[in-house]
């Protein structure tokens, strides 16, 4: 496949992804009550951070792979087993133990445990498919699955409960499933599936998912702790601000989980920062130019889309835009240091994670709720400025190191050659 049409198809299948988690809530939110939505909606988080965990853990260091050897293609067969394995470890005690608690929240819990090996299963061969450079594939698997949740949640009448419309959603992933292990199948023929390299000690994905963990959970905690001591209006302005940024958000998730592939295509390792680095210039600038149209937005639409929130949320945009375009910097940075050296991320995660809860902190007390936006965003920027600076010392170390290499071998080469 041409590499146009491999990004095309790796963008379309992050936004039909995307795009199928959105419809869901809202169908969710139109046949419950206001209450059971509240279950659902709180079941779902939880599905949300076990699918961050199982793509850190399994999906982003497969993608890492280079060839489409036997290896590669063992590998993607052993992640899918490996994920769909361990989510059935995971949902079966879920499972019964909420089956013993009262209340709609511990049932829909435990139904969540019941078809998570389905929903996380299809997620990981979607990582298979981008790994063997068949993004139209994973493409295809992901159209299946939102027109499947579509057609069963569509099926059910208002006030269902949060136990069934679980277990409905999860289950209209299972004609994806079925139809991904059929052309991983096909794909990957006679390869080998290994489980104890994802296993052991020192594999990737216990790096990333502690990235994922920090990276998540100090920027979620840090919001919901300062709407605690200050306003809550401060949580709902924020959160209303980044969810108009929600197509770029798309972007970047697509950037982090499928650039790899495509950019693994070029050889040449200067090139392909090169490649990266321009990448982030046109993530910045989109999230600019969206920015921008955001601001023009008439008042009348944007209270149609946030309600009271949009006059706080749009008084933030110039620093949630700038955020936004410092995040592209900072998360092209990330993806070139994990083609270069993946085991360098996790440091720059860790510091600049809480320096980002430092600057939001400092600047809520300094500016209220503009300080904390723009808190965020000195925050993304410093971030950026360090993954790039890493960037720039890990290409000077090997290209010192290839020189080296050559003068050493150029005067034995002489001796040989008399």
């Amino acid at each position: 496949m041409r590499a146009r049409t491999a990004v095309l198809c790796s963008v379309a299948d992050q936004g039909v992804a995307a795009l199928t988690n959105i419809l869901v809530l809202v169908a969710a939110a139109r046949l419950t009550t206001v209450s059971d939505f509240a279950r659902f909606s709180a079941v779902y988080l939880v599905f949300t951070v076990l699918l961050g965990v199982s793509g850190a853990y399994t999906g982003q260091p497969l993608v890492l792979r280079r060839g489409e050897g036997e290896e590669t293609r063992g590998a993607c067969r052993s992640a899918v087993v490996f994920t769909v394995l361990a989510s059935a470890a995971v949902g079966a005690p879920l499972a019964a133990v909420c089956a013993l608690l009262p209340g709609d929240t511990a049932g829909a819990l435990a139904m969540l445990g019941l078809v998570l090996p389905v929903v996380l299963g299809q997620d990981a061969v979607r990582y298979a498919f981008s790994t063997l450079h068949k993004p139209h594939l994973a493409l295809t698997s992901d159209l299946l699955r939102l027109a499947g949740a579509l057609a069963a949640l569509s099926a059910q009448t208002y006030g269902a409960s949060p136990a069934r419309l679980v277990t409905v959603w999860g289950l209209s992933a299972l004609p994806a499933l079925l139809l991904s292990a059929a052309l991983l199948h096909r794909a990957t023929p006679g390869a080998p599936v290994r489980l104890r390299p994802l296993l052991r000690r020192g594999h990737l994905g216990q790096r990333f998912t502690v990235e994922f963990g920090v990276g998540n959970a100090t920027g979620q905690l840090s919001v919901l702790g300062l709407g605690a001591v200050g306003t809550p209006l401060l949580v709902g302005a924020l959160r209303g601000a980044t969810t108009l940024f929600g197509p770029l958000n798309v972007l970047y998730t697509s950037a982090t989980s499928f650039g790899p592939p495509l950019l693994g295509r070029i050889a040449d390792e200067r090139r392909r920062v090169r490649a990266t680095a321009a990448l982030a210039a046109v993530l910045a600038a989109t999230a600019a130019l969206w920015a921008t149209a955001l601001a023009l937005l008439p008042a009348t639409a944007g209270r149609h889309l946030l309600g009271d929130t949009w006059p706080t949320a749009a008084s933030l945009l110039p620093a949630t835009g700038s955020q936004y375009a410092a995040m592209a910097a900072g998360t092209c940075g990330l993806l070139a240091l994990r083609m270069l050296d993946p085991r360098t991320t996790l440091a720059v995660q860790v510091v600049f994670s809480l320096t980002s809860v430092a600057f939001l902190a400092g600047g809520y007390v300094v500016g209220g709720i503009p300080g904390a936006a723009w808190g965020l965003f000195l925050g993304s920027l410093c971030k950026a400025t360090a993954t790039w600076i890493r960037v720039a010392r890990l290409r000077r170390r090997r290209s010192g190191a290839a020189d080296g290499v050559t003068a050493d071998a150029a005067p034995s080469a002489a001796p040989g050659t008399c």
